[in-house]
């Protein structure tokens, strides 16, 4: 079983204006989905934030996968990808190419995934359906490039559509 963090981005949650639901939401998907989520956190949309957080949960060795919600689309102060991007040691843009395929309004979102150390981080859309939507496209594949990710013998052949 793989360990997840969520991390949601969202300066209105953070202040405690409305609830939190795309990272309670997101949590639930990867607990059905069989990941044990161990780590959930709220912070600002303030760029040094969301990385000092990435890297503290990345960091520890105890967290396989690291989803983010929220910051991924136009607004001035949506900077979680260019947070992502700073914190990755290497990108997988395959990831949120499939979520934007997947999902009509994801064209719109500047989601980002990529490896820091054993980690991988994915960026979500802070709409809870949207999140759904581009979550649910990719975690089927997802535990795959993380056994590949752990160094554990991977068997591509295995995989079917």
């Amino acid at each position: 079983m793989y360990h997840a963090a969520v991390l949601t981005v969202s300066d209105r949650v953070s202040r405690g204006e409305r609830p939190d639901e795309g990272g309670p939401l997101v949590a639930e998907l990867l607990k059905n989905a069989g990941y044990e989520v161990v780590r959930t956190a709220v912070v600002p949309d303030e760029q040094a934030q969301i990385e000092a957080a990435l890297r503290q949960m990345a960091d520890g060795g105890d967290i396989q996968l690291l989803v983010t919600t929220g910051g991924t689309g136009f607004a001035p102060r949506d900077v979680t990808p260019e947070a992502t991007l700073a914190v990755c040691d290497r990108l997988t843009p395959g990831i949120p190419e499939a979520m934007r395929y997947a999902s009509s309004r994801a064209m719109l979102s500047r989601a980002q995934a990529g490896i820091r150390k054993g980690t991988l981080i994915l960026n979500l859309p802070g709409s809870p359906k949207a999140a759904k939507e581009n979550l649910e496209a990719v975690l089927p594949t997802i535990g795959h490039g993380l056994e590949m990710l752990s160094g554990r013998p991977a068997d591509c052949a295995k995989l079917t559509d």
